[in-house]
């Protein structure tokens, strides 16, 4: 994707977004609706963020009086653009750089409300069991959007695969690492894509919430895997700017930081998704 999509994501943006208005069309008034008083509601990854907005939907919602409706998305670029023409209220899938370049690149005004959960990126393989095992001139799929690419390379960095010049940042791609002693190749793929390109590539850095969707265990599968330490990538609630004192909002954002949903995350994913609150 670098900030050009490919065609394939292009299409499959689209076509969530037709079925995501649809499936809020439907309804009624029911999603964005400006009415505070109306049922709120959040797009979000299946994996595991509209999993945790189930579980307070279902447990802790009805309680604090909160309508919670919840609209899935497989793609990382339709939750935003909804949220910014309020085909739903909410979103719960990203992280600040992501957000950040998001906002820059497409002119958005979506702002992060309260940080919930940390998904560790990792590097995965079929082929070998640990990453120094990797053959010289193997191959590595990356996710293709800025953010994450650079991610998946500091992660590399970080586990001496790779050498990445000094100040190297959220825009960092391959032509900014200095040294290669594995004559690593990277193939760019969209995010979603690196779980299932596993078979067809020497190992792949994917995305926490795509590895467990997959059936994948960072906790126990990962050559290697982000430490959760100072790390900029917490995931969070975020709103179109403006909406940030939305009654439902806040009362989301509480439920969302609640001992309920820490001991949730911790108890399903097993270390897998950290709670960062």
């Amino acid at each position: 994707m670098r900030n050009t999509a490919q065609l394939t994501t292009a299409v499959l943006a689209a076509g969530a977004l037709t079925l995501g208005l649809s499936a809020c069309g439907s309804g009624g008034d029911s999603a964005g609706s400006s009415d505070h008083d109306g049922p709120l509601v959040v797009a979000a990854s299946p994996t595991p963020h509209a999993e945790i907005l189930d579980f307070v939907k279902k447990n802790l919602a009805k309680k604090a009086g909160l309508d919670l409706e919840v609209k899935e998305f497989t793609d990382y670029i339709t939750p935003n653009t909804a949220t910014e023409d309020g085909s739903v209220d909410a979103n719960y899938f990203q992280n600040q750089p992501y957000l950040d370049d998001f906002n820059d690149k497409r002119g958005t005004h979506i702002a992060p409300v309260v940080t919930v959960h940390l998904e560790p990126l990792g590097l995965y393989s079929h082929k070998v069991r640990k990453a120094g095992a990797l053959k010289s001139g193997a191959t590595i799929a990356v996710p293709n959007d800025a953010v994450n690419e650079a991610r998946a390379l500091k992660l590399l960095a970080a586990n001496g695969l790779i050498t990445l010049k000094d100040g190297a940042g959220t825009g960092t791609t391959p032509r900014d690492i200095t040294e290669n002693p594995g004559k690593l190749q990277f193939k760019e793929v969209e995010a979603a894509q690196t779980a299932r390109s596993l078979d067809d590539v020497d190992a792949a850095v994917i995305n926490g919430n795509y590895a467990i969707s997959s059936g994948i265990s960072p906790a126990k599968e990962a050559l290697v895997l982000e430490s959760a330490k100072n790390s900029p990538y917490g995931n969070f609630l975020a709103v179109k700017e403006g909406n940030e004192k939305d009654p439902r909002v806040k009362k989301l954002a509480g439920l969302l930081t609640s001992p309920e949903v820490r001991k949730f995350i911790e108890d399903k994913y097993q270390g897998s998704v950290i709670p960062s609150f």
